[in-house]
């Protein structure tokens, strides 16, 4: 495996972590979604670079399902979504968003501090990639819970699904028929999403997640 593999894979992984941070910084709902978009980009050449570096053609087809449902029809699909359902564009957060960016921060120093050591024995190209992969997945975690807005959310989810793929690809990949499960699954997921978003803008008239905290209050 060639230094420079090794080096282009650790900066694809990197640029999809800088994504997810994008992500967090972001304080309306279509620059989220558009970065959802890169975000997932990012990951389908990320995925392609390490087919090429491994010498695994099935994950090809992985790079091209993320690179046609995740980053096109999915965002898409989401932006008609919120203009259908008249969503607030701003996008409120629990805490502020230097807070959030210091705790994303700190939660990536938490993912090398922890995933360096127990990989250090690992092949060359799995080592950094499976700590960022694991940053991804807690940045997306983390945006789950700091944003209140149910799409926000939703985003958030599809994130941290992108840092399992990742991780997937560097542990030299998964079988395709998983891979192919995987995919149609998420797109289940985000059918069953959408009716859900449209059932809580028409019961509450928002998509503010504390709508539901408030209605469960009053059921009491």
């Amino acid at each position: 495996m060639s230094t420079f593999s090794i080096d282009v894979a650790n900066t694809l992984a990197g640029f999809l972590v800088l994504a997810s941070f994008l992500m967090l910084y972001q304080v309306r709902l279509p620059a989220l979604l558009n970065m959802l978009g890169l975000h997932a980009f990012i990951l389908a050449m990320a995925v392609a670079w390490q087919a090429y570096a491994q010498g695994a053609p099935e994950l090809y087809v992985t790079a091209l399902i993320a690179l046609v449902f995740k980053a096109g029809v999915i965002p898409v699909a989401l932006q008609r979504m919120v203009v259908r359902l008249g969503i607030h564009r701003e996008l409120e957060a629990v805490t502020g968003i230097g807070l959030t960016m210091l705790a994303g921060i700190g939660l990536v120093a938490l993912s090398l501090e922890v995933m360096l050591p127990v990989t250090a024995h690992a092949d060359p190209l799995t080592r950094e990639y499976i700590a960022l992969a694991l940053s991804v997945v807690l940045l997306g975690l983390l945006m789950m819970v700091t944003r209140r807005n149910a799409v926000s959310q939703v985003a958030a989810f599809l994130s941290m699904e992108n840092g399992i793929d990742l991780a997937a690809a560097a542990a030299q990949g998964m079988p395709l028929v998983v891979e192919i499960s995987i995919a149609f699954s998420v797109l289940i997921a985000f059918l069953v999403i959408g009716v859900f978003l449209f059932r809580i803008r028409e019961r509450f008239d928002t998509v503010d997640v504390r709508a539901l905290d408030e209605f469960r209050g009053e059921r009491r």
